[in-house]
């Protein structure tokens, strides 16, 4: 019988195929952690990736675990539905924001898959608890939603640990341009300084960091991971090596450098260029200029048995063509 995940790793193979892209020359996949696709992934023995937004999401998840933070939380959602259904209490609230000269903001409705936008509703609620306090008040039956001090003061320890995180969310969910090899410094920053104990941290701000590091740690310290993340870290010249361990860089340099020889095209030792649909802004991108470039390096340079050769013979062919000798 077939199954989901049967049915996916075909239409992810004829998608391939359709797109005509070879799958050998396929590095990785990036997935979210759905058991169906984790099971296409291994029955077409490609290597994945997760997605790093959705292991953020994962994280931040366990690390609310707390019966404080799940009730403040709690809170939050039922603010944010008196205000969503009664037109009277939005008149109301709008007018204590003018009184206080507070923004005219107004609530954010919560998307479960979306660790951020719970993170929204909790700052726009730290950022309103005056106006909403005041208009709660107001009404009897809404007397129980104001939010106690002891409430506001987990949700802006909750606030303190995952606004930080958002940006690293945005920036390595985009769908325009390439992330992976940003993983390795935004655990370094996420280790070092986003999420390291602060001296004014309360204990919960200081668990719940503890928390997602060491989740993130956990998954991101398996080997093949690991080995996919330090050769795109060394491919971006933005990177290069900084991150990697030093008793790793000669491993990865010479991966490295087996894995471009493999790319290369039968008995030529060159590149294939990929098919760009612009001319001027095609020819530009990496993915068509590194090929460009390397096929019209000598062969004697292309040819060379190691990272060293390989540097020693291109600087010498630079010198020639900057000097004329």
């Amino acid at each position: 019988m077939t199954t989901l995940g049967d049915a996916i790793a075909q239409g992810l193979r004829e998608s391939l195929e359709s797109w005509g892209l070879k799958e050998e020359s396929q590095v990785c996949i990036t997935t979210d952690n759905g058991a169906n696709v984790v099971k296409a992934v291994a029955l077409n023995d490609w290597t994945r990736l997760q997605c790093f937004g959705h292991r953020l999401h994962l994280a931040i998840e366990r690390s609310a675990r707390e019966p404080v933070v799940e009730r403040a939380v709690g809170i939050c959602k039922k603010i944010v539905s008196a205000f969503s259904y009664s037109w009277k209490r939005k008149r109301e609230l709008a007018d204590a924001q003018a009184e206080l000269r507070l923004p005219p903001h107004r609530f954010i409705t919560e998307t479960p898959t979306r660790w951020g936008s719970r993170q929204k509703i909790i700052q726009r609620v730290i950022e309103m608890e005056k106006a909403i306090s005041q208009v709660l008040r107001a009404e009897r039956k809404t007397w129980h939603l104001v939010p106690s001090w002891q409430e506001m003061d987990v949700l802006e320890s909750v606030s303190k640990t995952l606004g930080p995180l958002i940006e690293f969310t945005d920036a390595l969910s985009g769908e325009e341009y390439v992330s992976v090899s940003y993983l390795k410094h935004v655990l370094h920053l996420l280790n070092n300084t986003v999420l390291t104990p602060a001296e004014d941290d309360t204990d919960l701000t200081k668990d719940m960091k503890k928390s997602i590091l060491k989740y993130l740690n956990e998954k991101y310290s398996e080997a093949a991971t690991d080995d996919l993340l330090d050769m795109a870290f060394l491919l971006d010249p933005s990177f290069r090596a900084t991150y990697i361990a030093d008793d790793r860089k000669e491993y990865v340099k010479n991966k490295a450098a087996a894995e471009i020889r493999s790319l290369r095209s039968s008995g030529a030792g060159l590149l294939s260029l990929p098919k760009v649909k612009k001319k001027t802004a095609g020819q530009r991108v990496f993915a068509y200029r590194a090929p460009f470039l390397w096929n019209r390096l000598p062969s004697v340079i292309r040819e060379a048995d190691s990272v060293e050769l390989f540097k020693g013979k291109l600087k010498t062919h630079l010198y020639n063509l900057a000097f004329g000798v």
